[in-house]
């Protein structure tokens, strides 16, 4: 009865706002808002391969679930092994990151609207042998439809949050018959499979392997962190570098600039990155309004740095860019937006900041803060004061990145496990949902 409510509430707003969409379709030439592709009216040619190689269709939400499908990837296609390959992202920005980051070789769209009949469109088009879902992305019709055409599917890097699980509770009866479809569970924590089982998943099935986004591949971080900072232009500068920051962070997040710059003695350059790149208009008119002058990241490819403040202008840089930071501060925390990837900062080997409002990341500062790389604080001023300690104890300060190095190195292994039980699946009887360990 849920399903069919869930199902006759969204074909009713759909039907309802048609008119506007075919309004956007108009006025947006191309794929207006990337509106066909999310009606499947306007898929790329995905056409699959009829030499045995299997199809898999990998579903990742945004810009961190695309790094994470990424990671995946390399571990999947290990020693030469042939797969057919389809990503599907929530947003357009994942989507712009996938499309540069990812092998071109991989069809990429953006995912259907969740009724029934969009996805039976695309699944027709697709033709997938097995569908990966990363992180709790589970929309009702998307697992129903792929589980009436017999398609295998298997959730990787599940995470359950007690808010997600009690909301999910309510729709027990919607979503623990689509949950007992996945042949295999991998989760990040023991409490993450524990509330998934409290869905109707079968404990069997569900394997706990930790973060694939904390696996990071092998790296040659002294030549990484000389690449960008060369772009930034700096040497004896040490970098404050704020990556992911939201709506109201850059104002905080000044104050304790200026505070470390007046420590530095002016030796030392502040890199900003929003989260967002639709916001750079309104960060642009906070550093004009308090008179700081800064140059824009996109502009360093073609001349020197001019100011002490740089500001990130473009998609899929601030992963590797955190390699150029001496401090690194993850934003979202000190604001509540739950945080952002604080160990995407931590495997260049130097110690992380954060604000209180981390829910989203406890696990990682978890094992950032027990292995001495990690360090949250309660406002922007104690931000700045715990830096200047950074600044002043070199000691402290080394010992920080080695804690940091430390946190990254006890990860490894996650996306080889994950990898694993997606290989066996393959290797078995695809389409069914059966004991994968």
């Amino acid at each position: 009865m849920l399903y069919w409510l869930y199902q006759a509430v969204g074909s009713a707003v759909l039907f309802l706002s048609y008119p506007l969409i075919l309004l956007l379709v108009r006025l947006r030439p191309g794929d207006g808002l990337g509106l066909g592709q999310r009606l499947a009216r306007t898929l790329p040619a995905c056409r699959k391969k009829n030499d045995g190689t299997p199809r898999v269709w990998i579903h990742a939400a945004s810009v961190g679930e695309v790094a994470a499908a990424g990671v995946l990837i390399r571990e999947l296609t290990a020693g030469g092994r042939q797969l057919d390959l389809v990503l599907t992202t929530m947003t357009a920005q994942g989507l712009t990151v996938a499309r540069q980051q990812l092998p071109r070789a991989i069809c990429s769209f953006l995912a259907p609207l969740d009724l029934a009949w969009i996805v039976r469109r695309v699944l027709a088009h697709v033709r997938p042998d097995i569908y990966i879902c990363l992180e709790t992305e589970l929309w009702p019709a998307m697992l129903r439809e792929l589980r009436k055409a017999g398609t295998c599917m298997v959730l990787l890097n599940g995470r359950m949050t007690a808010k997600s699980f009690r909301r999910y509770r309510l729709a027990r009866g919607l979503m623990g018959p689509l949950l007992q479809g996945f042949a295999g569970v991998a989760v990040i924590r023991e409490e993450d499979g524990t509330r998934i089982a409290g869905l109707g998943v079968a404990p069997k099935r569900i394997q706990v392997t930790g973060n694939i986004k904390f696996d990071f591949p092998p790296e040659d971080i002294p030549a990484t962190s000389l690449h960008y900072r060369k772009r930034l232009d700096v040497d004896r500068e040490a970098v404050f570098l704020c990556g992911s920051t939201r709506d109201g962070e850059e104002l905080l997040l000044t104050e304790a600039y200026k505070t470390l710059a007046a420590q530095a003695g002016g030796e030392l350059v502040w890199v900003i990155a929003p989260r967002h790149l639709r916001r750079l208009d309104e960060v642009h008119g906070i550093l004009t309004g308090l008179g700081l002058g800064f140059d824009l990241y996109s502009e360093l490819a073609h001349r020197r740095r001019r100011q002490k403040i740089v500001l990130v202008d473009c998609l899929g840089e601030l992963a590797r860019l955190y390699s150029a930071g001496d401090y690194n501060f993850v934003g979202g925390s000190l604001v509540a937006r739950g945080g952002h990837n604080i160990m995407e900062a931590a495997r260049w080997g130097r110690p992380v900041y954060y604000g209180p409002h981390i829910d989203d990341f406890r696990d990682a500062a978890h094992i950032l803060e027990e292995a001495g790389g990690g360090f949250r604080v309660a406002d922007a001023g104690q931000l700045a004061k715990q830096i200047i300690q950074h600044m002043t104890d070199t000691a402290a300060y080394r010992q920080a990145c080695a804690g940091a190095a430390a946190a990254i190195a006890s990860q490894k292994g996650a996306a080889g496990l994950q990898a694993t039980m997606i290989i066996r699946q393959l290797t078995g009887s695809r389409g069914q949902a059966q004991d994968i360990y």
